[in-house]
């Protein structure tokens, strides 16, 4: 089965924005599984995990504003957590379902804390993808820095191993799937060069971050997870530098007292395109042993 891409109009303090996503399965299923990106990705990482569990669900993968097919926001400062949990609540207004589960590597998994922790929430199982409520400031550091680089390339032989060369922490893929990985966030331009399928001014919310900004921001991660109540899974790169293992042992011990799984030979993040990691998210969903 295909996807299909639609588009739901969103609201931010400077005006609307669309938000596009792809559509997985039969759109009158009422078991839905959202799955969103990580900061700098797009809705395209998930189509392994989707064509796996579209007959079981339908499969609703976003590019989050400033990202892939969405739009673009005039203020890049408002490119921050509220803003995205904003967007996805309503795009599950759109989605009209009464319960949802939810995939969130990285950023996504952040987004799906916020939403998890609202009274009244629709999300019945969460998966965190090698994300918590503390961050490594350094791996963070390590993340703005490449940004908003902005970097054209003459071919896509060269853009894709770029891509390759910021993205080793994904572990080992195939030749065919690093070239999956970068073709899905990189566009070519009507002049022939591939650039970066993002908007460059993500940076700029990084740039403005202080250390007085991430302790506070921290602080209200934790007060979020601890209000969720649903099933938790939280996968963690064995070698991550944004996820650590402390962190990640207290996640199964306050909230939702997470149940934690570790993917060897990876750091920041688990990619689910090889059948091993699929197999965690639909034990997990669809309780398979």
């Amino acid at each position: 089965m295909q996807p299909r891409r639609n588009t739901v109009q969103c609201l931010s303090p400077s005006g609307l924005h669309t938000m596009s996503y792809k559509e997985w399965g039969d759109s009158e299923n009422t078991k839905v599984l959202v799955c969103v990106h990580g900061v700098t990705r797009v809705a395209d990482d998930f189509d392994a995990v989707a064509q796996s569990l579209s007959s079981h669900y339908r499969v609703v993968c976003p590019d989050v504003v400033g990202r892939g097919y969405s739009g673009r926001l005039r203020n890049p400062l408002h490119y921050q957590l509220p803003q995205y949990v904003s967007d996805m609540v309503t795009l599950l207004a759109r989605l009209q379902a009464t319960t949802v589960d939810w995939l969130g590597t990285s950023m996504g998994g952040l987004i799906g804390m916020g939403i998890a922790s609202l009274e009244g929430n629709p999300i019945r199982k969460l998966i965190l993808n090698d994300v918590g409520p503390a961050l490594n400031s350094e791996a963070l550091l390590r993340i703005g820095t490449y940004i908003g680089e902005d970097i054209q390339f003459r071919t896509f032989e060269e853009a894709a191993t770029y891509i390759k060369t910021i993205s080793l922490s994904f572990g080992e893929h195939t030749e065919a799937q690093w070239s999956k990985l970068a073709r899905d966030v990189l566009r070519q331009t009507p002049d022939g060069h591939w650039r970066k399928h993002y908007d460059l001014s993500l940076a700029d919310a990084f740039k403005a971050t202080t250390p007085e900004m991430i302790a506070a921001g921290q602080a209200m991660l934790w007060a979020a997870y601890d209000a969720i109540r649903c099933e938790t899974l939280l996968v963690r790169g064995a070698d991550s530098d944004l996820l650590t293992a402390d962190t990640a042992l207290a996640m199964t011990k306050r909230g939702p007292c997470a149940q934690l799984i570790e993917v060897p030979h990876v750091g920041h993040a688990p990619t689910f395109v090889s059948e091993e990691q699929i197999k965690l998210v639909r034990d997990f969903l669809l309780n398979e042993k």
